[in-house]
């Protein structure tokens, strides 16, 4: 049997069961069954001549990355052309683009890569059309935007999450706070601080048996469900920020429109017209959550034109150390800094300091 075969033979499975107390054990086995065919699948081992899961061989560039993800004739394309000025061809037919075209967007100091990937189809996670290329480089990406069609948007919104969530792309969550670790001896240790969880001790006993761990402690400092576990075990999942470009509002009504407004995440754009455009843009550089900091030599003014951009989690000043040359850290002394990240202007800091947006900071050397 295939390992196809045997994954729709699971989510059949799956299907038939109910969903309670006295069948979490079991669902969570049949869960874990599906997350290790999914890996096989998509991971196939090099001796065995299939396919890998690379991506396109585009380069990254810029200072984050988004990549444009839909269903064929959706926009994409045009989405790309209008936002970045970069050609990529649109057409009235579906697979226009057969490959990823790159574009980028300049907004407040920031370089953008934008990229246009090739629709994708249902069974894309399962490797159908080009499905396992664009997913794979969607997993490279800092931002997703799932272009929809305005006629039928919630229908594509969840296949495409479906199509995602198969190839381990957790979209708008954080990671689970699931403390796992395993030992040689000692048995399965489960403990929670949320009374009654959702995850009973056989669901976790169940889940483990599945890939062969019968030593391990597991704290869950929230609720959480099967999936989250087997996303902790499994370690490969990646949790990436999105927005919904709800694409060609100029064909429904206002009404109509007022109810998408309801989504989360949500970003109503006509890329034909160009309505809205700059609201999407805006929204991206909101959802990368970037920094600017701008460099002081001594003596003169800082330079406006051209900020050191840096993503919020990494902001210190070692990483604005770094991100200008990789041995400007071992002549460093201090930094002089001026912004809302320091009490007094200048402030006299050290590489832990943590930047915010807009901060100046001159670097001193040693001598």
């Amino acid at each position: 049997m295939s390992v196809l075969e045997k994954i729709k033979d699971i989510e059949a499975e799956m299907a038939r069961t109910q969903k309670n107390k006295a069948t979490s054990g079991h669902l969570g086995i049949l869960k874990a069954k599906l997350a290790k065919l999914r890996r096989e699948l998509l991971e196939p081992s090099a001796g065995g001549g299939g396919a890998t899961g690379a991506g396109f061989d585009v380069q990254k560039v810029g200072d984050a990355r988004v990549g444009l993800v839909g269903f064929p004739s959706v926009g994409k394309s045009t989405l790309l052309t209008k936002i970045t000025g970069t050609f990529s061809e649109a057409a009235g037919y579906e697979f226009t683009t057969l490959t990823c075209i790159p574009g980028m967007i300049r907004y407040r100091g920031a370089k953008i890569q934008l990229l246009d990937l090739p629709g994708i189809i249902e069974g894309a996670k399962d490797g159908k059309g080009r499905g396992r290329q664009v997913i794979s480089t969607a997993r490279t990406c800092n931002l997703i935007i799932i272009v929809l069609d305005c006629l039928k948007p919630m229908t594509h919104k969840k296949l495409i999450e479906h199509e995602l969530e198969g190839f381990g792309i957790r979209l708008n969550k954080q990671p689970p706070e699931i403390n796992f670790r395993k030992k040689d001896k000692g048995g399965i240790n489960y403990t929670s601080t949320v009374p009654n969880p959702k995850l009973d001790m056989d669901a976790v006993k169940s889940v483990l048996s599945e890939y062969r761990i019968h030593n391990a402690d597991v704290h869950l400092k929230q609720d959480y469900e099967v999936d989250d576990l087997i996303d902790v075990i499994e370690g490969s999942r990646v949790y990436i920020p999105c927005i919904y470009a709800v694409n060609k509002i100029d064909q429904i009504t206002i009404e109509e429109l007022n109810v998408l407004d309801k989504l989360p995440h949500y970003c109503p754009v006509c890329a034909y017209h160009e309505w809205n455009l700059t609201g999407l843009v805006e929204m991206i550089f909101d959802y990368l959550k970037l920094i600017r900091i701008y460099t002081k030599p001594k003596g003169k003014l800082p330079d406006w034109s051209d900020p050191v951009v840096l993503p919020a989690g990494r902001c210190s000043v070692e990483d604005f150390c770094n991100r200008l040359h990789k041995s400007l850290i071992k002549q460093f002394k201090y930094a002089l800094v001026w912004g809302a990240s320091v009490k007094h202007r200048p402030q006299k800091v050290g590489r832990e300091h943590q930047l915010v947006d807009e901060d100046i900071v001159q670097l001193v050397k040693k001598i």
